[in-house]
């Protein structure tokens, strides 16, 4: 599977989750701490060190960035390749990435954010605040001609399914559903809008009942859109102003102002033939985004840039229980509301929709991240309610409250690397090395 999801599992079960330990916050520039002094074997992580070194020396990807931080201290942040291939210039730590998908998560904050102020519950009917999904069908067949056979939705998805992938949406990351593939062609992802993109997304049937199966969806970019209904303000501002801003997240935002544009790394993918680095033509069958200049439509779902530094403030935001710095944009109930898996027993997930990896009792879903509820029994080291996600083009990250540890991992390929997700790699080769989890 592609490093976007390799790390997914299918049916879940409720698990008690414990609070995240508060932390030290992770300054911007912050001098590395000795591994030992947090718990680590230095000879041991230099296991993750070279091993991620030679990915880049196989040239599975041109370049990357890694950083891992315990009790909000960076116990490695390394810089491998380069992030051009053509100019030689080098992977630096202030490189501007396209984080795709780990922008879902900072849409489930700005969601959660309203939620803490009131402004809508988990149980509300979607069509609360897009009325315009008011009629919604759902997919049952197809008929011998090829047509889809539709019924009536038996009721609207609510705010938890929407936030958990259990709504029945389509996505048209893929095209082996017709649901996916009318996704495709009403160009859902190449809206002019987020109203534009809710008017494409009403007429096109659900993929099943709401809340009776799991299926990577358009649900993130449909909450970009609810933020903007209820906020009054574009998703864009409301995140800079309520998230970047407070947690002094400089260089993520939806696209690279003019000063910023040569930070911004290389866009590569898989040549079919040669599957050597290639610059990247098309994404989902869509031009990849011109990232030097603001988008027609502020994808909650995708479309964020950052560095890696800004997205480790993020993070060591959610371990400190939802503070940074002074800045206090969740409280730790929230956090831990987030990382509580929110999809019923009585749901048999079978695909994450884009792979065949499964989810089963150990690994759940909560409110826009995947959760690792009992890590052992699902073969990792990670520690227990670690939070995670990744991008379409490499980029990967989890957050351990078990152990007060957190990591991100930026590359710029998309299709997968030809190789083991590094996400999975990097997880064995970090928790190997923490020795003496008590420090």
């Amino acid at each position: 599977m592609t490093q976007f999801f390799r790390s997914l599992a299918s049916a879940v079960a409720v698990a008690a989750m414990i609070s995240a330990p508060q932390a030290l916050a992770a300054p911007r520039k912050a001098a590395e701490v000795k591994p030992e002094a947090v718990g680590f074997d230095s000879a041991r992580l230099k296991r993750l060190d070279d091993a991620m070194a030679k990915v880049v020396a196989d040239g599975r990807v041109s370049g990357m960035t890694t950083l891992l931080v315990r009790h909000g201290q960076v116990v490695g942040f390394k810089t491998y390749g380069q992030k051009d291939l053509a100019t030689g210039a080098p992977m630096e730590k202030d490189t501007i990435f396209r984080i795709y998908s780990m922008t879902k998560p900072i849409t489930g904050v700005a969601m959660m954010i309203l939620f803490e102020e009131g402004k809508w519950k988990l149980d509300d009917p979607v069509t609360k605040f897009i009325p315009e999904f008011k009629n919604l069908k759902v997919m049952t067949g197809v008929d011998d001609k090829g047509n889809m056979i539709t019924v009536p939705v038996e009721r609207p998805p609510t705010m938890r399914e929407i936030m958990s992938h259990t709504a029945g949406f389509g996505y048209g990351l893929g095209d082996r559903h017709p649901v996916d593939r009318m996704f495709r062609e009403k160009r859902v992802l190449g809206a002019t809008g987020l109203n534009d993109m809710i008017t494409r997304i009403a007429d096109i049937p659900l993929m099943f009942q709401p809340g009776t199966a799991w299926s990577y969806s358009v649900s993130v970019d449909i909450q970009g859109a609810i933020v903007e209904r209820i906020s009054g303000q574009t998703l864009g501002a409301f995140m800079e102003e309520r998230i970047f801003r407070p947690l002094k997240m400089a260089d993520t935002g939806f696209y690279v102002p003019a000063g910023k544009t040569d930070r911004l790394a290389t866009l590569y993918m898989t040549d079919p033939k040669t599957r050597q680095n290639v610059l990247a033509t098309a994404i989902f069958d869509n031009p990849p985004p011109d990232y030097t200049k603001p988008p027609a439509a502020e994808s909650g779902g995708g479309g964020l840039v950052s560095t890696t530094s800004d997205f480790g403030r993020f993070s060591q935001m959610l371990l400190n229980g939802g503070e940074l710095d002074g800045a206090r944009i969740l409280a730790p109930a929230t956090v831990e509301l987030m990382r509580t898996n929110v999809i019923p027993k009585s749901v048999l997930v079978t695909s994450n929709g884009t792979s065949g990896s499964r989810f089963n009792e150990a690994v759940g879903f909560g409110l826009d991240f995947m959760v690792n509820m009992d890590p052992r029994a699902s073969g990792s080291l990670e520690g227990a309610n670690t939070m995670s996600w990744g991008g379409a083009a490499g980029t990967w990250f989890w957050i351990d409250p078990t152990n007060n540890l957190y990591f991100v991992g930026m590359v710029q390929r998309l299709g997968g690397t030809g190789g083991e997700d590094l996400g999975t790699a990097a997880r064995t080769l970090t928790y190997q090395a923490l020795v003496d989890p008590k420090k």
